[in-house]
């Protein structure tokens, strides 16, 4: 047999062997497979509920007092708050954590609760592609203690969450105003607090400086026009002088047969 033959059908059988077995076999390419692995593997909130319990296992008993995977895609942590540092630990320097930093902190207000003012932590773990939300409730007299020695970063948050809402943070050695002006009194992302404030600021010309005072509303009720700037606005500047500038047009001849 000549060479040229024995080359073709050497790359004939090939071919056909090849394809048989990626047809007929169970590998990774087979349709049944892959939709097998997919029903068998866990949906993201089932691996969420799984990670908050893993955290809720690796901290003493009641510290973990609720846990909850929001819109299927956001685990949520309610703990107490004298276990605070102990969880943050866990999760910064647990492996299989790995919350490395701390994205957001911020407050929420529930003035029906007795316990009306909620502590949120956001946390990112950059080596795992995974994030987690914690949650403390405290009073506006009870502390909660500060994250700085965990995230140096949370001293500007815990600030923020002083000056909008009041929070004591235990152990903030920098607990000061951070939006609003110096003196000002309450705190503005209260419930509780006016939308219009306590005090007013004004620029006063004979003293030539800025000067505060007390709100005073000289109009409590207002009217409102509803209209569109264009439809409240019947005659357009300039529109008398269309009148005044029209020219008239060349007027019809009058019939011979009629008397003037």
């Amino acid at each position: 047999m000549c060479p040229a033959a024995r080359r073709r059908r050497k790359a004939s059988s090939t071919a056909s062997c090849s394809c048989r077995r990626r047809s007929g076999g169970r590998g990774p390419s087979c349709v049944a497979d892959t939709t097998e692995t997919q029903a068998a593997a866990p949906t993201r909130a089932e691996a969420l509920q799984a990670l908050g319990e893993a955290v809720r296992m690796a901290l003493p008993n009641g510290t973990v007092e609720a846990i909850a995977v929001e819109r299927g895609a956001e685990l949520v942590l309610r703990i107490r708050r004298d276990g605070l540092l102990d969880t943050m630990t866990l999760l910064r320097d647990a492996p299989h954590l790995a919350f490395e930093q701390l994205m957001d902190l911020c407050g929420t207000d529930w003035p029906e609760k007795p316990l009306r003012f909620e502590v949120v932590y956001n946390l990112l773990s950059l080596s795992l592609n995974q994030r987690i939300r914690v949650v403390v409730a405290t009073d506006a007299a009870t502390p909660v203690p500060s994250v700085v020695p965990i995230w140096p970063c949370a001293t500007w948050y815990e600030r923020e969450a002083w000056d909008m809402y009041g929070i004591v943070f235990e152990g903030q050695t920098d607990l000061r105003r951070l939006l609003t002006d110096y003196g000002f009194e309450g705190h503005p992302l209260r419930k509780d607090f006016p939308l219009t404030g306590y005090v007013e600021v004004r620029y006063d010309e004979e003293r030539k400086q800025v000067v505060y005072e007390p709100v005073t509303l000289t109009q409590d009720f207002r009217n409102f026009d509803f209209l569109s700037p264009w439809e409240a606005m019947t005659t357009l500047p300039g529109d008398e002088k269309v009148h005044l500038n029209r020219i008239e047009g060349p007027k019809p001849p009058a019939d011979k047969g009629t008397q003037p």
